[in-house]
């Protein structure tokens, strides 16, 4: 009678402890990553884990000046799969935004949030890239390579209906966000980046300009962001990922 070994075993113990592995690498990865976003956050963007869960994170991106986003705070849901940063995280908006490469459902078109060959992720990169990258695309719409196309032809034929329809959008989502949902500590840290970033402008305020420091309005918070606006540190190459969709108003 012919004897078969059974290998089943030793297979199983081999994709568990490779799979044991690829937890403990993404667990030690990201604990730097939060550390790095806690200390040396980029200009305008805070990121948290939610519920000390260092898979699920919670990010804040706060409109650029002279954006029809300027004075938005712009909530972002991030999942970090297991085999992070072997694969990119999963990003997607949770205020709404009028923009030609995000849609309706908050996904986004952006090459570095996608595997090779369709997309241009590497282990080099880390959460922090991706959201200042999500910052300047926010300030930079690729409009030839759309996935929300009605927008981007708006974009290119109308840019001025655009620009009306997004700060609308900003003003309905963005603001209401938060006004009415909080997060008020995430807020004023980034209101508090801001302000390291003016401290030149800050020593010249008055007596009255203190007193409202005490009790910071949202106007005086976009006072501060605006004198306050840093040059971004990281240029983002132009997305060449296939975004494309059918057309579909937003």
């Amino acid at each position: 009678m012919t004897m078969y070994k059974d290998f089943s075993v030793p297979c199983v113990t081999s994709f568990n402890m490779i799979k044991s592995d690829s937890k403990m690498q993404r667990s030690a990865r990201m604990k730097r990553e939060l550390e790095m976003l806690e200390k040396d956050p980029p200009p305008h963007i805070s990121c948290w884990a939610k519920d000390d869960k260092i898979d699920h994170l919670e990010a804040q991106i706060l409109g650029g000046e002279k954006t029809p986003y300027a004075g938005g705070i712009f909530k972002l849901d991030i999942q970090v799969p297991e085999r992070y940063p072997f694969e990119p995280p999963k990003m997607r908006f949770v205020t709404p935004i009028y923009h030609p490469n995000i849609d309706t459902a908050g996904r986004i078109c952006l090459d570095i949030l996608k595997m090779p060959p369709s997309g241009s992720w590497k282990p080099s990169l880390n959460i922090s890239t991706v959201l200042t990258s999500l910052q300047l695309l926010m300030a930079e719409p690729n409009p030839d390579d759309p996935l929300m196309a009605d927008i981007a032809d708006e974009f290119k034929q109308s840019r001025h209906a655009y620009e009306q329809k997004a700060k609308d959008w900003t003003e309905r989502h963005a603001m209401q966000d938060t006004a009415l949902n909080g997060n008020t500590s995430k807020s004023t840290q980034l209101s508090s980046q801001s302000d390291s970033s003016s401290d030149s402008d800050s020593d010249q305020s008055d007596d009255s300009s203190d007193d409202e420091n005490d009790h910071p309005s949202s106007s005086v918070v976009q006072q501060k962001y605006a004198r306050g606006e840093a040059e971004k540190r990281i240029l983002l190459e132009k997305n060449s990922d296939t975004c494309k969709v059918p057309k579909t108003t937003p």
